[in-house]
């Protein structure tokens, strides 16, 4: 049974940092691509960022480029999403999963994690 459980959500205020951990257990890390969603009040769960097993490609979306970074860490089955000069648009809840990274840099989800919420006031 493959199971994505996150970690390190928060409140914080504008400019500030956090990282988000995402556990993966009852699949193999290192052959899964891996990636964050976010969901906030009122809007549809939108793609934020992925990186593949092997290579580390990675996949950005524009909102958040040069702000946040992804990072896979194999001896903990573990995928860590560094957060920085956050806004109050990137409240939201954020979901990790674990999916397909195409060769044109595409993310497809199969599983999803519950959810962590993050939380930017000014």
């Amino acid at each position: 049974q493959v199971q994505l459980v996150e970690s390190g959500g928060g409140s914080v205020q504008t400019g500030d940092s956090l990282r988000l951990s995402c556990t993966l257990s009852g699949r193999t890390f290192d052959t899964t691509d891996m990636g964050w969603y976010r969901q906030a009040p009122g809007k549809e769960r939108e793609f934020v960022i992925a990186v593949s097993s092997g290579t580390g490609r990675t996949a950005t979306a524009s909102s958040v480029l040069g702000r946040f970074t992804i990072a896979r860490d194999s001896a903990k089955n573990t995928v860590n999403l560094q957060m920085n000069k956050l806004e109050p648009d990137d409240t939201a809840v954020y979901y990790c999963a674990a999916g397909r990274l195409s060769p044109v840099l595409v993310f497809s989800p199969e599983y999803w994690g519950k959810g962590t919420l993050v939380t930017v006031s000014q």
